[in-house]
């Protein structure tokens, strides 16, 4: 098989240990060079990573005729862009999530790659990961029956006081940069898995509020929907409650499934009064899975499961939750 080379454009915290090294540690796989616009961020993380070359101009990793495809891995507001460009140089690409600020900006990369005749995928990485894969693969063994419904649960304390120290905005919180607020920089990791396990979403309605006022974008989400399956679903979100607490909870017939979207805890399979646990572990390297898929594809075997058409779903599922919030908080 032919080693797939990758360039990287973006050097921040989750190239560190999530997706980086899983470029190098992938079969058939190189990383050979990574790209940030500070140049000495840029260097230290070539040298602490292995990496030959470092650059700090994008330009340099989608020109270079040794990179056969580029892993994007900048803040949200730069993905079309770098996309765009990338497409139009005939270049492979792998863009973090959320896709782009919104679905608008997903469709336009769609067209681009088409145009381009190149692939798209997107780093919703727990299509890969073998803990959700096992939430999925019960579901095909009818382990709970026939599927009900779906409900998830978050809730996060506010960021602390440091956090917004000399009117500092975290990034993930400034709409600017991320599209959103947690709910859109996070949430969209738990609804772009249900739609790989139960389709697309048909229908959706969404309330969205700012209630704790530490931030601009959205602290608290409610929203229920249909997928094209039958099963419906819905979801809590509050970002500014007193404690942690996040998981999803699948009803079928005849029992039940919790996992949880963040946390590698035991998946719990609860029928009636028995509860069994599975504990599957994540790999050191969440993404490197899902970058095998994708490697593998590239050399002609198999395909990847996280495609723009599919990032692109879960990015109109998002924009509908939080339309009516969005539209409000613009007047």
């Amino acid at each position: 098989m032919k080693t797939i080379r990758w360039g990287m454009i973006g050097c921040g915290d989750v190239t560190e240990k999530k997706s980086g090294p899983g470029f190098a540690k992938a079969a058939h796989s190189q990383l050979v060079a990574v790209m940030r616009r500070n140049g000495a961020l840029a260097a230290d993380y070539a040298r602490r990573h292995g990496v030959a070359r470092w650059h700090d101009d994008a330009a340099a990793i989608i020109g270079a005729p040794d990179i056969d495809a580029v892993y994007i891995a900048t803040l949200t507001d730069s993905h079309r862009e770098y996309t765009l460009r990338c497409a139009a140089a005939g270049k492979p690409v792998y863009v973090e999530k959320p896709m782009g600020m919104n679905h608008a900006e997903c469709l336009d990369m769609i067209a681009a790659c088409r145009v381009a005749r190149v692939p798209l995928w997107v780093g919703y990485y727990r299509r890969a990961l073998p803990r959700f894969l096992a939430v999925r693969d019960l579901l095909a063994k009818g382990a709970i029956g026939s599927v009900r419904m779906v409900v998830s649960r978050q809730f996060q304390r506010l960021p602390g006081a440091e956090a917004f120290a000399g009117g500092a905005v975290p990034w993930r919180v400034n709409p600017l940069l991320s599209g959103g607020g947690f709910f859109f920089e996070s949430a969209c990791h738990t609804l772009d898995f249900l739609d790989f396990v139960f389709g697309p979403v048909r229908e959706v309605r969404g309330f969205a509020a700012n209630q704790a006022g530490a931030y601009r974008p959205e602290d608290t989400v409610a929203a229920t929907y249909r997928f094209a399956s039958g099963v419906q679903g819905s979801g809590i979100w509050c970002y500014a409650a007193d404690f942690d607490e996040e998981y999803n909870e699948i009803i079928g017939a005849t029992g039940r499934i919790r996992f949880s979207t963040s946390a590698p805890v035991p998946i719990r399979i609860i029928r009636g009064d028995t509860v069994e646990e599975l504990p599957i572990g994540d790999p050191e390297h969440v993404h490197q899975p899902l970058i095998q898929t994708i490697v593998d594809e590239l050399n002609g075997n198999g395909k990847c499961e996280s495609t723009g058409e599919s990032g692109a779903r879960t990015a109109q599922v998002m924009d509908a939750i939080l339309s009516e919030y969005r539209a409000q908080s613009a007047r």
